[in-house]
């Protein structure tokens, strides 16, 4: 038996692996990205607003023209030599053929063999329809005669037509192409992470990239793991920092073990990469009026952020009026506490904060429209280093920092975008308009290689454009292109992470909420990539669970379990008044012992009574002389009172009437 088993498996060993055993489906990858892929129409849903709008997207230009064949297919040329290869002439003789090319004549020819001869004559057509083996030769472009059909196909881009219509239009398609091939935007895809019932205001992605924080109008916070979501796309937890409380911020920390959760109240929670509560900020005393001395913030949060490299320094904004520095350590107390100058007394909220690339500068945006910037330093207090008073005429919905910190972008209500170069702060290198903003939460980032910045947009009442995400040179402070996102929700957060390169963009209105990623497969690497390659797994008969019956027979009626049918069929038998026998029908006044009050509930007794064959008497009887009708029968068969006393009961004796004296 041992001999057989050592044939048998050497014999196993002259075949491939895969010999023998039944391997799954799997659904192309290629297959699996066209079904994610975006149109043209959702990618330019900016257009027909001025110049500026009506600019596609460097991504909807890619796919309006590689729509059909949106990966690299092979050649005509090489299509058929692998056809010939495939199928080759049997009848065909080689000999011949090889004879055929020494004396330079042809033959019935199928299959070219070596590289194609010159074109000598151009009436001979026959040779182009001709299968050839190996690559086509290079066209020979410096003989304006030449036209491209008898060359073969050309290497590189065609050229544009002459003296076309649309040689212009296709020109600048072809630039917004190359400045998409240079900025390298993925927007070739898309995907939806949904589950909030209402508009998504806070986004926050780990540094890893592998797990996607949500935080919505409807007071929940939704956690999305790419590396263990399918394509359902799913999240995996769900929290509720406070019951009746938006959130309004979300920021990971440095190491991404923990991140920081900030709602409309006033404590700032801390959760770990799982969703566990790690602690809050205490709340301050709201009746002491120096907010230097309140222990912490007295009215709803606005903004928080984790220190870039510090991971137990974390900064909030409030409504109160201050800003508050706070170690992770300890919650009963803020470590420092920041009060902006304002050009009047009184206190005026604090909409957003940040802190810069290092570290070391701390910028907050006023409710006045003016921007303080802090410079963390020894001995530093509440006076700003840098003051841009009325850098908006309305609130202040998102600020950032570039990595060199000479650069500042600032996001208002007032539908603006502007760009602050802090070296000279007193004017805006540039003033971006028409970008209508309609919550807290609208923020502005920069790209990973920090060329582009993106915000986004909000829907207006009578706007025929949904939300938008617009992208900004930072070079040339011009628009670069404007994607469409969702025809009927604004964008309110986005972001690019620098390690999946996806761009990712929360909308939502006050029905809906998603988180929208945008990627390309050939440039972006994993997120996205990941989950929606991955089906859903089966369901088996492992995953069968039954149901645990708990019996609790103390338990209130309300709460208790229904019985079985037989002892409830056991129980009514014995209720009198379920088990009742049903009552007769009316067949006349008085009968059974019942009167009727509706003439008879029978359609028969009406009909009698209405034609006089049932007959009601007692309407004519002497109510006494009924009465005194059972008078012999109860004295001689008494049933309630009178049995008690039957040994002992008098005889009455009635007065006689006194009529018959008066009569006299």
């Amino acid at each position: 038996m041992e001999d057989e088993s050592e044939i048998y498996d050497g014999i196993r060993a002259q075949f491939p692996l895969s010999f023998g055993k039944q391997t799954k489906s799997q659904t192309p990858l290629e297959q699996i990205h066209n079904s994610t892929r975006r149109t043209s129409t959702a990618a330019g849903a900016g257009e027909g607003k001025g110049p500026s709008s009506s600019a596609l997207s460097s991504s909807a230009v890619t796919n309006k023209r590689n729509n059909d064949k949106p990966f690299p297919s092979l050649s005509s040329s090489s299509k058929a030599w692998l056809q010939s290869l495939k199928n080759p002439n049997p009848n065909r003789d080689i000999n011949a053929v090889v004879d055929s090319i020494k004396s330079g004549t042809e033959q019935d020819d199928d299959v070219v063999i070596g590289p194609p001869r010159p074109k000598v004559d151009s009436d001979s057509k026959e040779d182009e329809e001709d299968d050839m083996i190996g690559p086509p030769r290079p066209p020979v472009r410096d003989d304006p005669e030449v036209e491209e059909d008898e060359v073969g196909p050309l290497i590189g881009p065609p050229r544009p037509p002459s003296g076309s219509v649309e040689s212009d239009s296709e020109d600048e398609l072809d630039d917004e192409e190359d400045d998409g091939d240079q900025y390298r935007i993925p927007l070739s895809n898309e995907i939806v992470l949904k589950g909030h019932t209402k508009v998504v205001a806070a986004l926050a992605v780990d540094n890893s990239g592998s797990r996607v924080l949500s935080g919505s109008y409807d007071y929940t916070v939704r956690m999305y793991d790419f590396q263990g979501m399918n394509a359902q796309l799913q999240s995996f937890r769900q929290l509720e920092p406070y019951e009746g409380h938006q959130v309004r911020s979300l920021s990971w920390s440095p190491t991404s073990d923990r991140f920081l959760c900030v709602t409309g109240s006033a404590q700032a929670k801390i959760y770990d990469r799982d969703g566990l509560t790690l602690g809050e900020f205490v709340k301050g005393d709201m009746y002491i009026r120096d907010l230097k001395n309140t222990k912490g913030h007295i009215s709803g949060l606005t903004c928080g952020e984790w220190h870039p490299k510090a991971k137990e320094k974390i900064l909030t904004s409030s409504e109160d009026g201050s800003l508050r520095i706070w170690d992770v350590n300890d919650f009963k107390s803020q470590k420092q506490v920041i009060k902006p100058k304002l050009s009047r007394p009184g206190r005026v909220p604090v909409t957003t904060c940040g802190w810069d690339r290092e570290g070391k500068c701390i910028v907050g945006g006023i409710g006045d429209g003016s921007i303080q910037i802090w410079n963390i330093k020894s001995g530093w207090g509440s006076r700003p280093d840098i003051l841009i008073a009325g850098g908006h005429s309305d609130e202040i919905t998102g600020i950032k920092f570039s990595s060199d910190g000479r650069t500042l972008l600032s996001r208002s209500f007032e539908g603006s975008l502007k760009v602050w170069d802090l070296r000279q702060a007193k004017e805006p290198l540039r003033v971006f308009d028409d970008l209508p903003n309609h919550y807290a939460q609208t923020n502005v980032v920069f790209s990973p290689d920090e060329q582009l910045f993106l915000t986004g947009t909000s829907v207006e009442k009578d706007s025929t454009t949904g939300g938008l995400l617009c992208f900004y040179d930072r070079v040339k402070l011009e628009l670069v292109s404007r994607v469409g996102i969702s025809p009927t929700c604004s964008v309110v957060q986005c972001a690019w992470h620098p390690r999946l390169n996806q761009v990712l963009a929360t909308v939502g209105d006050k029905h809906q909420g998603g988180t929208h990623i945008l990627y390309d497969p050939t440039i972006s690497e994993r997120g996205a990539l990941v989950c929606v390659a991955r089906a859903p797994r089966k369901k088996s008969v492992d995953d069968f669970q039954i149901e645990p019956v708990i019996h609790n027979p103390h338990a209130l009626p309300l709460f208790r379990d229904q019985p079985s049918r037989k002892r409830q069929r056991e129980k009514i038998l014995k209720d009198p008044l379920k088990s009742h026998k049903p009552e007769l029908p009316i067949t006349g006044p008085g009968h059974g012992g019942r009167v009727g009050s509706t003439k008879g509930s029978l359609l028969t007794q009406y009909l009698l009574k209405q034609g006089g064959l049932i007959k009601e008497t007692w309407m004519d009887e002497d109510p006494r002389e009924a009465i005194l009708k059972y008078a012999d029968v109860a004295e001689k068969d008494p049933k309630f009172i009178a049995p008690a006393y039957a040994q002992t009961q008098p005889e009455p004796v009635f007065a006689k009437s006194d009529s018959e004296d008066e009569d006299k």
